[in-house]
């Protein structure tokens, strides 16, 4: 498996998983969308796993159709694999423009390095009852700067979480000098693990949390077995997942309707 197949397969798996939970995937011809209900785009995805044909443009407006009467904004995410001028044109003349690419990054497990003592204030632990999940739920909420409007949505989605230990997903909170502050979650799929949901409580950045708390998934994600690690990074976030030891491999195009 190459670090940009890790990326793909471990990205398409959590959309697919996500939607599974909330009964929202929808697929044809190797086109995917699901949605969490959060008026936010990028909690909204649209994917196709291989190029897109000039045939699939009743599927994209099917797509297209369902968020609009949904009333939710979305991305449509090309990955490597599913990119082309054709697809760039199909899903131009369905009212889709490339808004951005975001950076891809990933990291070799067996590499990684001896895991390191914590800072004494910060500990990390992992999700494993409902009042830890309220708690992560509420920092998520506070530290993505979601709409208050769009708290009842965040809710129904995140308390679709499974946290039981079959789960293929592991949440994780930071806490320094006893308070949660942070959070992160992993998803697992094959020899790969995704890091998802890396949010710190404003209050609390640049004091190295974020950076810990990478290490720590990373590691977790190594004892658990699985050989790569991947992310996709913000702009901002780009130099700490990189002090973490990931490198950018590829970059996703995202599209978008224009308001």
């Amino acid at each position: 498996m190459t670090f940009i197949n890790a990326l793909e397969e471990n990205f398409f798996a959590c959309g697919r998983y996500w939607g599974s939970l909330n009964s929202s995937l929808n697929s044809t011809q190797k086109i995917y969308s699901m949605n969490s209900g959060i008026m936010s785009a990028d909690l909204n995805w649209a994917w196709n796993e291989r190029p897109l044909t000039l045939d699939n443009a009743g599927a994209i407006a099917q797509i297209k159709n369902s968020y609009e009467q949904l009333a939710l904004p979305f991305w449509w995410w090309v990955y490597p694999s599913g990119q082309s001028a054709v697809t760039r044109t199909v899903l131009e003349s369905a009212g889709l423009h490339r808004e951005t690419a975001i950076p891809c990054l990933a990291a070799d497990l067996s590499r990684l390095p001896v895991d390191a003592a914590l800072p004494a204030a910060i500990t990390i632990s992992l999700v494993e009852n409902d009042r830890d999940l309220a708690c992560w739920e509420e920092i998520s909420f506070t530290g993505f700067a979601m709409e208050s409007a769009s708290q009842t949505q965040y809710h129904n989605f995140i308390s679709s979480f499974d946290i039981s230990c079959a789960s293929p997903q592991k949440l994780f909170l930071a806490s320094i000098d006893g308070k949660p502050v942070a959070t992160a979650l992993l998803l697992f799929y094959q020899e790969t693990a995704g890091i998802y949901f890396v949010s710190t409580l404003p209050a609390y950045r640049r004091r190295g949390i974020g950076l810990n708390l990478t290490r720590a998934t990373m590691h977790y994600a190594q004892r658990a077995g699985a050989k790569f690690i991947i992310l996709q990074s913000s702009a901002a976030g780009l130099r700490v997942y990189q002090q973490a030891g990931f490198k950018e491999y590829c970059r996703a195009d995202i599209y978008s309707i224009r308001l």
